[in-house]
């Protein structure tokens, strides 16, 4: 007889890869983090503002990491989140700056419009078109960067007053840290640290606990199987880009509430860094497998690497990306040791 954990697996019953990249992600992170708090406890690390400013930084990344993710578990692939994002930023500051005091919330619903549309568009052309998605999220990728550079050129910084009010907010927190001059300084967290908060939650519990989530999990693991118990693999498929174009527009949005200015060449790079953040998370590049938990946890982990190497004094911007490349290495080879097991 088998007894049910709280887990849901039976007892005795092996790990599934997706909690065992997750465990395998949060102790790097933790042994990172905790390590860097020891070793360079005066260059800020032990103070809990440092851990919030990776929070407040990467919050949009968080977002859109979650977003790719949900396609790379259906099998997929997007990287035109990057090029989506400097449309939303440049397309919603001068929404804003034709507003006078007010435009948040049509700037919001424009952010989500942008997303919505790519996904809706680029959802289709994979799914019931057949089309490779990375030469449709390439296309895309393209196209938005060149919108974005139709509608302005030059960086252009938000002008209305009350969304720079909103994105100048700051939610004060019970703990903190002395300064200098021996006064208590209260850590903060950025709106934008809320948003991507909730989105991490809700889309847990979504892929956790509903349908639609575990059809994910199993267009993404085996296509001819999910057909065979019933499920509209298009569908899912389509619904899984459309679903990560609306995060990307969130995220365009919080990312314009962080940096507060629209440019061509904002979020260069953001694909690229949503799709190691979603790898070192544990999101198989096979699909399948993944955890939005292990995403977010991935982002931070990101955002530590840099932060270690500049407290470790490493000269050069490559360093960053030198460390991120082996973290990536490592955690690729991880996942074909994964997959060249499940094949023996």
């Amino acid at each position: 007889m088998s007894f049910i954990g709280k887990d849901g697996r039976a007892r005795g019953e092996p790990m599934s890869d997706t909690t065992f990249l997750l465990i395998i992600t949060v102790v790097i992170f933790l042994a990172m983090y905790v390590s860097a708090a020891i070793l360079f406890s005066g260059k800020g690390f032990a103070k809990p503002q440092m851990f919030f400013n990776l929070l407040n930084e990467n919050a949009a990344l968080i977002i859109i990491s979650c977003g790719l993710s949900i396609v790379m578990i259906a099998g997929g692939i997007d990287i035109s989140v990057g090029g989506m994002t400097a449309l939303i930023s440049v397309a919603c500051v001068v929404h804003l700056n034709d507003m006078e005091g007010s435009g948040f919330l049509t700037s919001l619903l424009l952010a989500l419009g942008i997303g919505l549309a790519f996904g809706l568009l680029q959802g289709y052309l994979v799914a019931y078109l057949d089309i490779q998605p990375f030469i449709v999220t390439l296309a895309g990728m393209f196209f938005a960067r060149g919108q974005a550079a139709m509608i302005e050129t030059q960086t252009r910084t938000v002008a209305n007053e009350s969304f720079s009010a909103l994105a100048q907010a700051r939610i004060r927190l019970p703990i903190g840290s002395m300064n200098n001059n021996g006064v208590f300084v209260q850590a903060y967290m950025e709106l934008g640290v809320i948003i991507a908060l909730v989105t991490v939650a809700a889309l847990f519990v979504t892929l956790r606990w509903t349908t639609f989530g575990r059809s994910l999990y199993a267009v993404g693991g085996n296509k001819q199987s999910a057909l065979m118990l019933g499920i509209n693999v298009k569908r899912t498929k389509f619904l899984s880009h459309v679903l990560c174009g609306l995060l990307t527009g969130l995220g365009g949005f919080v990312f314009l509430l962080h940096v507060r200015s629209g440019a061509v060449t904002h979020a260069a790079g953001y694909e690229m860094d949503a799709i190691a953040a979603s790898i070192i998370g544990g999101t198989m590049l096979t699909g399948g497998v993944g955890n939005i938990f292990g995403t977010f946890i991935g982002v931070l982990t990101k955002g530590a690497i840099g932060n270690i190497v500049r407290a470790m004094g490493l000269v050069g911007s490559w360093w960053p990306g030198i460390t991120l490349a082996a973290m990536l290495c490592f955690f690729l080879i991880l996942q074909s040791v994964i997959t060249s097991r499940k094949r023996a």
